[in-house]
């Protein structure tokens, strides 16, 4: 048997390859969209991908499987479980096998069993894997998706705020409970694969750890310690992450099907600034993919900067319009990663780019920002000279803030510029100053004129100011 891992750390989700090296057979488990990683490392190792098996309808990022199933004939094995609202769709073209709980899927001498563990979703289930190559009769292992991670399970509030289905979040928690149950019974000794690791929305504790076992999570994962039912929903959805706008938006995606990724048009390369400035006068959004201080220093009116780290994914996610165009200024270096980046998480709707060294090597009227110290903030806020708006998580709010500052997420910053006030200057706060820095240029781009950044973010503040 071969097992091998794949990890995209700008979503910290995991995928998993397993081959059977006496059929020269492999399947691929919950495959991100990138699929280029799997069929070469099948290459490589001599194995045809026949299959992929998916735990759940993912709302986090866009699955490649059926990516899998057009380019290399591969049969997707769905989950069948749960309510009509949530059945994959659109299947009739594309070789698939829906499964229910006790199924099975043979892989050469490799045997997965289906299990229905819901809670997370109503569909989620998990494969148990049994090597019969060696030859064994139990199991080795689990896969067990957005169900049972590394020191915590999956959160069962995203139909009801991601997809707004409304009284799912108490019922995911009720079948989250049970299904954990059934987690208890299986044997200590089964390693345990997860489809998430630290960073991931979907949880609110997800180890850094990429596995563990069942006997380590049973005793040591804080979730599965509890015996009431209501004690455990009560802590389960106390203290949730926001999950990002963009969730819904995979939750549909993955359910009836995307655009292939050969099927898109290209992406094209303008040749000058005033064709960029031409598509913002239009109503194109543009985000401008250079580090903070580049964009502070000299940038173009109404584009919004979000940098090209381990982050961008994420806030993409967040802060794009699906339904409008979208334009990049980013390195021409760059420009297939971030598309790439992008389509991960479904955004399809790149028209043209940009290249950075347009802007740095030009003189002309760009715009700026400047950042300000806590020390000078706070001697504005308490002359009533500035307005504070904090664009942390709600957690991190909830922790400790600046007196006089005002809340506003910076995923939801977009959607609620009605409420940023405008009778004086704004200066926009953070963890450290890196989201702050984004949400500068997200009411820049907005209209608003007078906008500083504060540098440290709450952090200096507490060591400058105090709390």
């Amino acid at each position: 048997m071969l097992l091998k891992y794949f990890y995209d750390s700008n979503l910290a989700q995991a995928s998993y390859m397993v081959g059977c090296q006496q059929s020269n057979e492999a399947v691929i488990i919950d495959p991100a969209r990138d699929i280029a990683q799997y069929v070469d490392a099948a290459n490589r190792e001599g194995l045809k991908i026949i299959g992929s098996l998916e735990t759940h309808i993912h709302a986090d990022f866009v699955t490649g499987s059926r990516e899998l199933a057009a380019q290399e004939g591969a049969k997707m094995y769905l989950s069948d479980e749960g309510s009509a609202e949530w059945k994959y769709q659109n299947l009739e073209n594309t070789p698939h096998q829906l499964v229910k709980d006790g199924d099975q899927i043979k892989v050469g001498n490799l045997i997965f069993t289906v299990l229905h563990t819901p809670g997370h979703t109503p569909e989620s289930i998990s494969f148990t894997l049994i090597d019969g190559g060696i030859p064994a009769d139990e199991p080795m292992g689990i896969f067990t998706g957005d169900f049972v991670f590394v020191g915590d399970v999956g959160r069962p509030d995203l139909l009801e705020k991601a997809a707004k289905m409304e009284g799912t979040a108490a019922v995911g928690a009720k079948q989250m409970f049970e299904s954990l149950k059934k987690f208890k019974q299986l044997p200590d000794h089964l390693q345990l694969w997860p489809g998430h690791g630290a960073g991931s929305a979907c949880g609110k504790a997800l180890g850094a750890v990429p596995s563990s076992t069942v006997g380590y999570e049973k005793k040591y994962n804080w979730a599965l310690q509890f015996e009431d039912e209501n004690d455990f929903s009560k802590e389960l959805l106390a203290g949730q992450p926001e999950p990002p706008t963009y969730f819904a938006v995979m939750k549909h995606v993955n359910k009836v099907g995307q655009q292939l990724v050969k099927e898109l048009p290209p992406v094209k390369k303008l040749k000058s600034l005033s064709e960029m400035e031409a598509l913002i006068e239009k109503g194109v959004q543009v985000i401008d993919t250079r580090t903070a201080d580049m964009f502070a220093e000299k940038h173009i009116p109404g584009t919004i900067n979000i940098p090209f780290n381990s982050s961008f994914t994420n806030w993409a996610g967040w802060l794009v319009d699906y339904n409008r165009p979208l334009s990049l200024i980013t390195g021409s270096t760059e420009i297939a990663e971030v598309e790439k980046a992008l389509q991960s998480v479904g955004i399809d709707q790149l028209a043209a780019y940009l290249d950075a060294q347009s802007i740095e090597q030009s003189e002309g009227d760009f715009g700026s920002y400047p950042s300000i110290k806590p020390a000078e903030a706070k001697r504005l806020l308490d002359d009533e000279k500035v307005n504070i708006i904090d664009v942390r998580s709600a957690s991190e709010w909830n922790e400790g803030h600046i007196e006089g500052a005002q809340h506003i997420m910076l995923g939801t910053l977009m959607e609620h510029l009605e409420e940023v006030p405008t009778d004086k200057p704004v200066a926009v706060q953070c963890g450290s100053g890196v989201r702050s820095a984004i949400g500068v240029t997200v009411l820049k781009s907005n209209g608003f004129e007078e906008v500083l950044n504060l540098t440290g973010g709450y952090a200096q503040w507490v060591k400058e100011v105090g709390n």
